[in-house]
């Protein structure tokens, strides 16, 4: 107990994927004075080595290329005699106050920060803003522009309202009247994009049908009227002949009618707001290499700096004249620095130990790519490299490889199997492809449950149960028989 907490904090860095780390160690840059970032390329000519480089902190030789790990199984007084030894090291680290400065480039040097902000994505106007500005260009009397304007800062970013308006009558000041309230959320959803400010998926259909068809009201009668109305939970079953025999129509008109509805957005305030993917830095490239004939792992470090220890208080804290406090102080700042930089290349030697294992174990996947992934458990890996399992879900957490079959999670790399009559194993995610393929192929107007694609698995000698069948079909978001059904 008395080391888990440093072994977390390792355990920490080891976990963070590359973005997440550089923000660590701006964190670090801003809380430790005695770090810096490396200005000189160490492989320049007439550079000189950084201070830190030539002195190792003490006990760093003995733990040199060791994992703070402690195994499982057999006689660990040794590993806790070695993290006895990190726990002296690094005592005294963010036990007492942090003195915070903020850490600037050198004169002349790019503002790294500065750099990335400007290079950062537009964000783009949200759907509250952009709805807000068209407010208010209508012509609206003071007290309607007020009740409009808290209808609009209560849509959610798919364009709905989802607060009752009984209860945004209250929030108003002095409190609206219903009838207020109705007449502002009408002039809401005119000047947005039809759907917007809907209450409901009804009321955002029958808004843009009203506006695909100009300014005349849509028959009550209607069928797409009488479907979106009464029957949208009819048509997410997939029941046609129902809705036919219920609306006494013929099943072609229903189907017209449909199709129809599924050209309408039913999440109007994307079109303002789309959903962003998060962007993706890898943690790892692998490539073929052609000269040895084997696959090239680099780590990457993307923007993370270089880190060394100042040498201004290198040479402050060996000064004889120096008061305690101050000489506490700055020792435990370098503590802090060499434990920060030690754990950042113990995370790199980790990762690439992980990744080279994962390489040769699935040396398939990267031959002949994704449709020959092989079954693979985390504690195959730790074996092979001689860590923990639950160092190898850190190292692997989070954090994406660039193969040459495209951008890959770490995680991915690990999943179960079965086997097939011949007894070769068979991934899960090969189970996935062939159940897709399965109904890509089938016959629409009478499509395969899932206990018949489980007889197929079973004909092809996979023993797959039914119950997984359902599940990586939900998985893959394919309905079932009975809504895939095409009449």
């Amino acid at each position: 107990m008395i080391l888990a907490p440093r072994m977390i904090q390792a355990m920490e860095i080891l976990q963070l994927p590359l973005m997440a780390l550089q923000e660590r160690i701006d964190q670090e840059l801003i809380a430790n004075p005695v770090l810096e970032l490396r200005t000189v390329d160490p492989e320049a000519p007439g550079a000189e080595p950084e201070p830190d480089e030539a002195a190792p902190a003490p006990g760093a030789e003995a733990l040199e290329g060791r994992d703070l790990v402690v195994r499982e199984g057999g006689d660990s007084q040794e590993d806790f005699a070695r993290l006895s030894e990190v726990v002296d090291r690094w005592e005294g680290y963010m036990d007492d106050e942090v003195q915070w400065r903020r850490a600037r480039p050198p004169s002349g040097e790019p503002d790294r920060k500065a750099e990335a902000m400007q290079n950062a994505p537009d964000q783009g106007e949200s759907l509250q803003e952009f709805m807000l500005r068209q407010w208010h260009l209508e012509d609206a009397p003071p007290r309607a522009s007020e009740l409009g304007d808290l209808v609009i800062r209560n849509l959610d970013d798919n364009g709905y309202l989802r607060v009752g308006l009984d209860e945004l009558a209250q929030e108003a000041r002095p409190p609206a009247s219903p009838e207020e309230m109705e007449e502002a959320l009408k002039g809401v959803q005119r000047v947005g994009p039809a759907g917007v400010a809907a209450r409901d998926i009804a009321e955002c259909l029958l808004l843009q049908l009203q506006a695909e068809g100009g300014d005349g009201a849509l028959p009550a009668d209607a069928l797409v009227v009488r479907l979106i109305r009464d029957h949208l939970r009819d048509i997410e079953a997939n029941r046609y002949p129902h809705m036919a025999k219920v609306l006494g129509v013929p099943i072609g008109e229903v189907q017209k009618a449909v199709e129809a509805i599924r050209r309408l957005n039913p999440k109007p305030g994307t079109a303002i707001s789309p959903e962003r993917t998060p962007t993706i830095i890898p943690d790892v490239k692998i490539e073929w290499d052609e000269e040895p004939g084997e696959y090239r792992i680099t780590i990457e470090k993307g923007d993370t700096p270089e880190l060394y220890i100042s040498r201004p208080y290198r040479r402050l804290v060996k000064q004889r004249d120096l008061d305690a406090k101050t000489r506490q102080f700055v020792m435990r700042n370098i503590r802090s620095a060499r434990w920060l930089m030690d754990a950042i290349e113990q995370r790199r030697d980790t990762l690439r130990r992980v990744v080279e294992s994962i390489v040769r174990l699935q040396r398939p996947f990267f031959d002949e790519g994704p449709d020959h992934i092989q079954p693979l458990k985390m504690q195959q890996v730790a074996d092979d490299v001689g860590l923990h399992v639950g160092t190898i879900s850190r190292a692997v957490a989070d954090k994406y490889a660039d193969t040459s079959w495209g951008i890959y999670p770490l995680r991915s790399f690990f999943l179960g199997g079965t086997q097939n009559a011949e007894g070769d194993d068979v991934s899960w995610d090969q189970v996935r492809l062939r159940l897709k393929a399965m109904v890509d192929e089938e016959d629409k107007s009478r499509p395969l449950s899932d206990d018949q694609i489980m007889k197929r698995f079973h004909a092809e000698g996979v023993d797959v149960a039914r119950r997984t069948v359902a599940k990586y079909r939900e998985e893959l978001g394919i309905l079932s028989s009975r809504k895939r059904r095409v009449y």
